[in-house]
């Protein structure tokens, strides 16, 4: 795609971003306790010793957490260490009850990687991953309960994390939200994280820097924290980018900082001065060894993967025929790449994709459904796309009978027999209709011949309507314009 440029009175600017991206880990308990990591329960009754810090309560590896991280690895076409090891991160928090963070530091568990995004302008770009790691999550802190009191929910405090690195790839706002929708849809389909912005499964934290456009210099980034769904990281890499341009042609400095986007205001505020490694002071996490995984467990982990959105991508566009928008669209969904492939077989492909990409999404949008909850099969959508490419319905009487089918969920045969809507393809009867029309507009009929060409059209439309729509609409079409031009 072209080069993202921000344009001021006083010259052209360009961005730099890079991302880190938290993503929580399916596991029905925490990452380093037996505490459960059901979402939405009562504050504080997902709380075990270990999450509460208590003394002498010691952690133990979920090994379920570290298949996902495995997994979610293999799926970042990244390298996977064999030996990773866990570190203390020190701060203070008061919703961090042990006052530090078990996470990797020096020695993650996932090397470098990269995922490949698809752009609007049907470009492709390649996004580096710097690492990821495991690592445990805090608690909530809840300050909108009380005027003068703050209140904490442990129930999240030891809930395993990946948190993904990227390398500073980015160069647009768009392709930040490509890499999110993609890798969301990535870690959907492998069935390691939900993806769920708003319940706070999948977070973003955006570090964006800004230059003179065409230099090769990184300047001082500030990091934008905690920032919860795709359309509000676009909007504070951009919102932040211009904060940082007004204040260097205004002849001032950024400093490395850490601000918290509001996407009521579009602004960002300072909640501190960014913090390095050691102010942290990390060191080894004495009460946990260091993982060592063997090649065996590895190749077992490689064996469990399944068709990811890319390889599924291609495989429709070079054996379904589907366009690459088309396929990007029903990829991007493993629920609804999958229902497309049950509607498409034996079937007309690209009809089934238009289908679901109009009518069939348009149904599930108005009546807020899931595709799980569909009263439209896939195997009934399959046989109205049938119904329609066998002539025995025209494409308008396909949507009367569809929408028939989004309230009663029967088969599309069943409503087009029960309801006499067969679509007329005996030419006798259609010039029947034909030769009324004709006989019933002399005056259109005069005009036509004198010149109005385009009239054929209009008596088309009085032939359908007085079928009821029910006559093919290319036998009408054909024997219109052989009747006027007698």
């Amino acid at each position: 795609m072209a080069e993202y440029v921000i344009e001021t009175a006083k010259g052209k600017w360009g961005i730099v971003v890079g991302l880190e991206i938290h993503c929580q880990i399916i596991s029905k308990s925490k990452i380093f306790s037996g505490g459960s990591t059901e979402f939405g329960d009562e504050p504080n009754v997902n709380v075990s010793f270990v999450d509460a810090g208590m003394p002498g309560m010691l952690p133990t590896l979920n090994k379920e957490c570290v298949h996902q991280a495995v997994k979610t690895g293999l799926g970042l076409n990244a390298k996977i260490n064999k030996y990773s090891e866990f570190s203390r991160k020190n701060y203070f928090y008061a919703d961090m009850p042990t006052d530090y963070q078990i996470t990797q530091f020096r020695y993650p568990i996932v090397g470098e990687g990269e995922i490949t995004v698809d752009l609007s302008d049907g470009t492709n770009k390649k996004i580096g991953i710097e690492r990821m790691h495991i690592e445990q999550d805090a608690g909530k802190s809840i300050h909108d309960l009380s005027p003068t009191k703050s209140y904490i929910d442990l129930n999240r405090a030891g809930v395993g994390l990946m948190e993904i690195v990227t390398k500073p790839d980015f160069r647009a706002p768009e392709e930040a939200g490509a890499f999110l929708r993609k890798l969301r849809s990535i870690v959907r389909y492998l069935g390691t994280c939900d993806g769920n912005m708003d319940e706070g499964s999948m977070r973003c934290d955006v570090n964006v820097s800004v230059r003179p456009f065409g230099s090769s210099e990184l300047r001082s980034r500030c990091e934008m924290k905690n920032v919860n769904s795709v359309k509000f990281v676009m909007q504070a890499i951009e919102n932040e980018a211009k904060r940082q341009i007004e204040t260097y042609e205004n002849g001032g400095t950024i400093e490395q900082e850490t601000r918290q986007f509001d996407p009521t205001t579009g602004q960002s505020k300072l909640m501190r001065k960014k913090e390095f490694a050691h102010d942290y002071r990390y060191f080894p996490e004495p009460d946990l060894p260091p993982l060592v995984l063997s090649d065996e467990y590895i190749a077992g982990v490689q064996a469990e993967m399944i068709e990811l959105p890319d390889a599924k991508k291609q495989r429709f566009i070079e054996t379904l025929g589907l366009t690459p928008y088309d396929a990007m669209v029903l990829c991007e969904n493993k629920e609804h790449a999958e229902f497309f492939e049950k509607a498409a077989q034996g079937h007309d492909a690209k009809k089934v994709a238009n289908w679901m990409m109009s009518d069939f999404f348009a149904m599930l949008n108005k009546k807020r459904l899931d595709i799980a909850q569909s009263p439209v099969s896939a195997e009934n959508l399959g046989r109205l796309v049938e119904l329609i490419s066998k002539d025995v319905i025209s494409g308008k009487i396909a949507k009367d009978v569809f929408e028939i089918m989004s309230e009663t969920g029967e088969n599309p045969e069943k409503i087009v027999e029960e309801k006499g809507l067969k679509q007329v393809t005996d030419t006798g009867a259609i010039e029947a209709i034909i030769d009324e029309v004709i006989a019933s507009n002399p005056d259109n009929v005069a005009a036509y011949k004198n010149g109005k060409t385009n009239l054929a059209g209009w008596f088309v439309g009085q032939a359908i309507k007085m079928s009821q729509g029910k006559a093919n609409p290319a036998i009408v079409n054909k024997l219109v314009r052989e009747k006027l031009d007698k």
